[in-house]
């Protein structure tokens, strides 16, 4: 993610702002003013090497139907396999 694609809004903003969470999403933990305050923008350590890959049609449109950010939920899912089996690796 580049901070081109980041936009700051206010927290009245915010408030008004409709459509991004799920509708049976859980309610959060009460985060208090000191952590918006204390709060910074964490970008990712290196940045992402973009390819050609051929995967299962299935398996992408599963992951599409999640909604925006299917790409970035693959990476996670890979990233997550890739840590364990490095662990395994690991002695």
């Amino acid at each position: 993610m580049s901070k081109k694609s980041i936009t700051n809004i206010s927290m009245d903003e915010l408030v008004v702002k409709k459509g991004k969470t799920r509708p049976d999403a859980p309610e959060g933990p009460d985060l208090g003013p000191d952590f918006w305050r204390d709060a910074h923008v964490v970008y990712p350590e290196a940045p992402k090497k973009q390819l050609t890959v051929r995967l299962d049609a299935d398996m992408v449109a599963w992951f599409k139907a999640q909604g925006k950010g299917y790409q970035t939920r693959m990476n996670a899912v890979l990233r997550s396999y890739f840590k364990a089996a490095r662990q395994g690796t690991e002695r």
